[in-house]
């Protein structure tokens, strides 16, 4: 591997690596990549608008419809009107999609910290950085 890679590229390649890792520990759950993004995104258990989590986990709007109501089937989430805004949809865990979101977030965490065992605390933030603002793009 060349050092003058481009950061995309490698960024594309561990993602790519991570979600076939999360794949296989998490097969059992019967759940797509982006099915568990969504629900990675709700582990703390607070419930968030669509436009909310669209913005936290990356998804288009319209892409984004389709795998709530995939997880909305499985009986992981439920759908209220939003307290303050009657135009926006609230999206909570029901108790089934919080122990799947712990799990999730356990295995995301598992991950993390194999992967990144003996990187120095500072190389972590610095990454944690750039990721930030790829993600602000």
């Amino acid at each position: 591997m060349e050092s003058d890679e481009l950061l995309l590229v490698l960024l594309q390649r561990a993602t790519h690596v991570t979600l076939q890792v999360l794949a296989t520990d998490l097969a059992d759950l019967k759940l797509t990549a982006s099915e568990l993004n969504v629900l990675a995104n709700l582990a703390d258990g607070k419930p968030r608008t669509v436009s909310e989590i669209g913005v936290a986990a990356g998804v288009r709007p319209t892409t984004l419809t389709g795998v709530l109501d995939r997880l909305a089937d499985k009986g992981l989430l439920a759908r209220a009107a939003h307290a303050g805004d009657r135009r926006a949809v609230e999206i909570s865990l029901t108790p089934r999609g919080v122990r799947s979101a712990a799990r999730i977030s356990a295995a995301f965490a598992a991950v993390e910290s194999r992967a990144l065992d003996g990187v120095p605390e500072s190389a972590v933030k610095q990454a944690r950085r750039v990721l930030s603002a790829l993600a602000a793009s």
